[in-house]
C-alpha cells in the first residue's frame, strides 16, 4: 500500500504523542522533501526528525505536473498531492479543506488526522477519540466541531 502524508497530520499527532498510529495503520508513509523541511522548520509543536523514523519513506519531488490546479496550496501540499498521483497512492493523509478537496478532485483517497484517530479508536489503540481530539485542541489544533461530534458519535462517544 502506498500512502503519502502532508505536514499537518504529523504535527497534530505529535501534539498528543500519537505518531505511532500512522505506521500501525499504514506500515509505511511516503513524504516529499518539502514536508520533511516543513516539519524540521518547527513551530509550537515539535515533530521528530522524519528522516530518522524507520517507517518514513522520503520521496524527491519532481517538477509539478498539475501546477495550475495546485496553485492555491502550500509547497508541501502541492508536492504531496502531485507525487501521490505519480505514485498512484492508495491514500493521502491531509487535513486542510482545500487540499482535501483538490485531492478528491484528482481521484485520490483521502483520510485526515481525525480519520486516523477514528480508526485507532475502533481498533482499540486509543482509549477515547473525543479525549484525543480535545488534547489536540488544547495544543492549538483546530477541527470543525460538527465533524468532531459526527465522528465521536460514530464510535459511540
Amino acid at each position: 500500500m502506498i500512502v503519502f502524508s502532508n505536514t499537518t497530520p504529523f504535527v497534530a499527532l505529535a501534539s498528543i504523542q500519537q505518531l505511532d498510529l500512522m505506521p500501525r495503520l499504514f506500515q509505511r508513509i511516503h513524504v516529499v522533501e518539502e514536508v520533511v523541511a516543513e516539519c524540521r522548520a518547527g513551530g509550537r509543536i515539535p515533530v521528530p526528525e522524519l528522516t530518522r523514523l524507520p517507517w518514513i519513506q522520503v520521496v524527491s519531488a519532481t517538477p509539478l505536473v498539475y501546477s495550475t490546479l495546485l496553485l492555491a496550496l502550500d509547497k508541501g501540499e502541492k508536492h504531496t498531492l502531485d507525487m501521490a498521483i505519480q505514485y498512484r497512492a492508495d491514500w493521502v493523509i491531509i487535513d486542510e479543506k482545500i487540499g482535501r478537496n483538490v485531492a478528491e478532485y484528482l481521484g485520490l483517497n483521502v483520510v485526515g488526522t481525525l480519520g486516523i484517530l477514528l480508526k485507532a479508536k475502533q481498533a482499540g489503540w486509543i482509549a477515547s477519540f473525543s479525549q484525543s481530539v480535545m488534547a489536540m485542541q488544547s495544543q492549538g489544533i483546530f477541527y470543525h466541531p460538527r465533524l468532531i461530534r459526527k465522528l465521536a458519535t460514530a464510535v459511540g462517544e
